[in-house]
């Protein structure tokens, strides 16, 4: 039996390919429990500079795994599913590495939502990214409603939800969703656009994925002293100090 998920790390990056190319990487349970273990792993690891997230055969992810679902014959069960598989986006938002969804083919339903959870989306020229919910009854699910509302008005997140809009790569990059497409290997493009990530300061690029994802929560008074308080610590920070020596030198600082 192949692993849910395949997993290596290299040059400062970690990997995870979606491994269930037979059923477009929808969703099982076995999927979401070694994804969800897989990024908390490399969230961890202190070689890791950044994720990056991609799905093995045609396609991204196809979204929840409707076989799974149709099994669940219990309310119960069928709520702790959906738990464990929602907490993928908070897993994702909550991690100090930034996280990269190289797209191709199809990011449908509960796909999309990992993909939007993610900090940044690399697409494939031919992405598509499918709104399916309506189509079998249900609501977007994983955070996509919210995640959507954060980015489009609400007026065009509720008519995309309704129609069951397909959004292609073009569209999204309009839209400020993608941040960049490519017509060769997405993966090799999302490790040329990561690389920034890689070579940046690690402690102060964590404490702005923080303040950006979570700093909507809060008042102004709370930000600022939140800024405040993360400046202060960051100034005492080694990367810092390079950082300082390396404008005086004219030279581009080599961050650790």
């Amino acid at each position: 039996m192949n692993e849910a998920t395949l997993v290596k790390i290299e040059n400062g990056m970690g990997f995870i390919r979606l491994n269930r190319p037979e059923k477009l990487n929808s969703l099982s349970s076995d999927l979401v429990e070694s994804f969800t273990h897989n990024l908390e792993r490399l969230g961890k690891d202190e070689k890791v500079k950044v994720i990056i997230v991609s799905g093995e055969g045609k396609g991204f992810c196809a979204g929840g795994d409707l076989e799974t679902m149709k099994n669940l014959t219990q309310a119960n069960d069928k709520l702790e599913y959906m738990r464990k598989t929602s907490a993928l986006t908070k897993t994702i938002l909550n991690l100090d590495k930034y996280v990269v969804s190289a797209v191709h083919g199809f990011a449908a339903g509960a796909g999309y939502s990992l993909a939007l959870a993610s900090d940044f989306i690399v697409a494939h020229k031919s992405a598509k990214f499918g709104l399916s919910f309506v189509n079998v009854g249900v609501i977007p699910d994983l955070g996509l409603m919210k995640l959507m509302s954060e980015r489009i008005p609400v007026n065009l997140a509720k008519e995309w939800i309704l129609s069951g809009k397909i959004m292609t790569a073009e569209e999204g990059k309009a839209l400020g969703i993608v941040n960049r497409i490519t017509e060769v290997d997405v993966l090799q493009e999302a490790i040329e656009f990561a690389q920034f990530i890689v070579n940046g300061p690690q402690l102060s690029n964590q404490y702005v994925k923080k303040m950006l994802n979570h700093g909507v929560q809060l008042s102004w008074d709370a930000v600022l002293e939140q800024e405040n308080m993360i400046q202060a610590h960051l100034m005492q920070s080694e990367d810092f100090a390079e950082g300082i020596q390396a404008f005086y030198e004219k030279r581009a600082p080599q961050f650790k």
